[in-house]
């Protein structure tokens, strides 16, 4: 299969054949030839994954045609702290490592030593109460010991100015509230009835309802003031501060903000001790004495959060380990034995092999038979949702006679749904598709009629794609859905044969190219697909291999010509059909073309993709659906983009109008579509979520349409792509 190597910048990009097998140190050697980086400064990600040696591309779920960025690392030495740093770095370790020649006590015009003020947390991006201690210059900016007040950090540590405000004190009720006004409230970001931490809030709406009172408008998250708009609030009405704003100190007549004995609610962190920090505790402290000494020799869990003394461990710790993780004697495992999301199994410290071993290993795995590059183990990319799964009859946009190069893209165009079974179909149902393969030596293809083999009746095991007949076929399952298309009372002993064919279930049928050997009818490339057959008769048979088959005589039902005839050839010509490839495959053969590889293909009978075009004959419209769009004037400039598509072909055409009239919000051809005074096109339940959440605005353009919008279904649009895209509404 081919995969994309991209840097991070999007400059430099290439394709490269690989196999899912592929181990990723293997795949960065391969990279270091292209991008000139060596394996060891790579860092490489997939889908948010870094990719680690030792794994295959397999354990990722790298695709084809997936995309690989490439960041290259940079060495360097210990980065010195900037001066400019000092607030950030000292806030997260709680220490003050500021060399003493560079600290000049100084003065504030805001603040004094002992004011009690509101300081940011920025872990949480909310606001606490903090003493400050003392302050100080470095270089040009001032900056301010302080503590948290009520024992969150034992440690004094450093911020900037811009981390402080005035300590929070005047409460503000609820009728004197204002729009556009910044207030100070708790507020709980995952459970907003239940109780939260403290941020600010600009007030957008004011709700006094008889379910109770609460406000809407934009928090504020950090000291970046990062914005969640729209965020409802049900704060408590004696819980309502007004920000305070600094104060010039000539201003405060010589008053100290002293801090209060209080502090404001926030959510109980221990049930067991109430957030006591007087009392010892186990579950909030270290879990063996429960005392809250030493915090610098206490390790953190890293699975279950708990604390323990470096003295209480057994056996005692004298340092903190240098490791990253800690585990505690409960949760420790053993690591290798652990299978991660996305990850494959690791070999256990009893099995532990030597750095030569696993490398032996590892070329043994090269060695064996390497089933990952072939596109029959590639995975859909994307999926048919313009009519449900159970969808019977033709597919919208998929003409008779289209051809693709993988079965996978049958599957993703949603003509055969799965990607190895022969059929499709449901036991209580019917079947909906089929595929002829020539996976059955049973099977009789006349074009028009021909000879099915149920599926079952091979054992399988070792992970096989086929074998020979061993045992009995049964009519359950994907045979007994088969069967059920066929218009006649179900027997599962003897077999039906329908006296009216025609009013039977019609089934999806497609040829694939590996039945050319024994078909005429079959495409010499690619998987094909033919149209409606419907079941004539279905029956038991001894087959070739001397076991009993199932058997199904299907006869061709489709209005449109067969495409191995001259009639079906004309037709296809004249839609401009040609084989569909994977997204990328073209570009991939021509940068894989080499003379040598030509020269194969050439003595192979099989000749690389053109880029030359056939003449296509232009879709034409019917009258009432030409009217229709006439009629639409609200998409008149959207309706004349896409009929400038008609001369190149129906399949052309119906692709510009799902892609057109898309809606923004589910992604899908826009069901009951609302068109927006800005000429955009939603679903009506699009829009209603979106007013639900109080967003009154065109969901693609933002355009102002107000909470008393008007919906009204625009039904011009609704039958034009009802009539284009029949059934469409079902797989909603």
């Amino acid at each position: 299969m081919y995969i994309r190597i991209r840097s991070v910048d999007g400059k430099k990009e290439h394709i490269l054949t690989v196999s899912k097998l592929t181990y990723v140190e293997d795949l960065k050697d391969e990279i270091a030839k292209v991008f000139l980086v060596e394996p060891e400064l790579q860092r490489l990600f997939h889908r948010g994954k870094q990719l680690e040696n030792g794994y295959k591309l397999f354990d990722y779920s790298v695709n084809v045609n997936d995309v690989i960025l490439v960041t290259v690392k940079i060495k360097l030495d210990e980065p010195a702290i900037s001066k400019s740093n000092y607030s950030e770095v000292n806030q997260n370790d709680g220490t003050l490592d500021i060399p003493d020649e560079e600290i000049v006590e100084t003065v504030s015009r805001f603040y004094k030593v002992g004011d009690a003020v509101d300081c940011i947390d920025t872990a949480c991006g909310a606001w606490y109460e903090a003493i400050i201690e003392k302050i100080f210059k470095v270089a040009t900016e001032i900056q301010y010991k302080v503590k948290w007040q009520f024992g969150e950090r034992e440690e004094p540590f450093v911020v900037g100015e811009n981390c402080l405000r005035p300590r929070a004190y005047r409460i503000i009720k609820f009728k004197d509230l204002n729009l556009g006004q910044r207030v100070m409230i708790n507020h709980n970001i995952e459970d907003p009835q239940d109780t939260g931490l403290w941020y600010d809030l600009t007030i957008k709406k004011i709700h006094d309802t008889r379910s109770g009172k609460y406000l809407t408008g934009t928090l504020h998250i950090g000291k970046d003031y990062e914005s969640v708009k729209n965020c409802k609030v049900y704060p408590r009405l004696d819980e309502i501060y007004a920000v305070e704003e600094p104060k010039l100190l000539q201003e405060r007549h010589g008053e100290v903000v002293r801090p209060c004995d209080t502090r404001r609610r926030l959510p109980i962190q221990c049930f067991s001790c109430m957030d006591n920090l007087k009392e010892n505790c186990k579950e909030c402290s270290c879990r063996v004495c429960g005392e809250r000494r030493n915090p610098e020799r206490t390790l953190i869990c890293d699975e279950c959060n708990g604390e323990y003394h470096l003295e209480c461990l057994n056996p005692p710790l004298s340092k903190v380990p240098e490791d990253d993780d800690w585990y505690c004697p409960s949760c420790k495992n053993d690591e290798n034995e652990i299978v991660m999301a996305g990850s494959r199994l690791k070999e256990s410290k009893k099995k532990k092999f030597s750095r030569a071993a696993q490398e032996d290993r590892k070329k043994k795995d090269r060695e064996k038979r390497d089933w990952g590059k072939g596109m029959a183990c590639a995975a859909r990319t994307k999926q048919c949702t313009i009519v449900p799964e159970n969808h019977r009859g033709a597919i919208p946009n998929v003409e008779v006679g289209m051809c693709w190069r993988y079965r996978i893209q049958a599957s993703e165009a949603g003509v055969h749904r799965p990607p190895v079974s022969g059929i499709h179909g449901r036991e209580n149902e019917c079947a909906f598709s089929i595929v002829l393969s020539g996976g059955y030596e049973d099977d009789v293809d006349n074009g028009e009629e021909f000879y099915y083999t149920g599926s079952g009746g091979r054992d399988l095991t070792g992970n096989k794609r086929t074998a020979v007949q061993s045992c009995d076929q049964v009519l359950t399952l994907s045979n007994k859905a088969l069967a059920l298309n066929c218009n006649a009372v179900f027997n599962s002993e003897t077999g039906s044969t329908s006296e009216n064919w025609k009013d039977g279930i019609p089934v999806r049928v497609l040829r694939s190219c590996k039945l050319a050997k024994h078909s005429k009818y079959a495409p010499k490339e690619g998987i094909r697909y033919d149209g409606l057959y419907k079941v004539v008769r279905y029956y038991p048979e001894k087959g070739k291999s001397g076991f009993i088959v199932w058997r199904y005589v299907l006869l061709r039902d489709d209005p449109i010509p067969a495409p191995w005839t001259d009639e079906g050839k004309k037709r296809i010509e004249s839609l401009g059909l040609e084989m569909v490839y994977p997204e990328g495959y073209l570009e991939f053969q021509k940068i894989k073309k080499s003379p040598a590889k030509k020269k194969r293909k050439a003595l192979a009978g099989i000749e690389l993709p053109s880029n030359k075009r056939k003449k296509q004959e232009s879709y034409q419209l019917d009258d009432k659906t030409s009217k229709t769009i006439e009629q639409d004037k609200l998409n008149k400039k959207s309706w004349s983009e896409c009929l400038c598509r008609l001369s190149e072909g129906k399949v052309n055409f119906l692709k510009q109008v799902s892609e057109t009239f898309t809606c923004v919000c589910c992604q899908e051809v826009v069901l009951e579509p609302l068109t927006t005074p800005c000429a955009h096109n939603t679903c009506l339940v699009c829009l209603k979520k979106s007013f639900e959440a109080e967003i009154y605005t065109c969901p693609q353009c933002r355009y102002a349409l107000g909470n008393n919008y008007k919906m009204e279904v625009n039904r011009n649009l609704a039958i034009i792509l009802e009539s284009l895209f029949p059934g469409y509404e079902k797989g909603r």
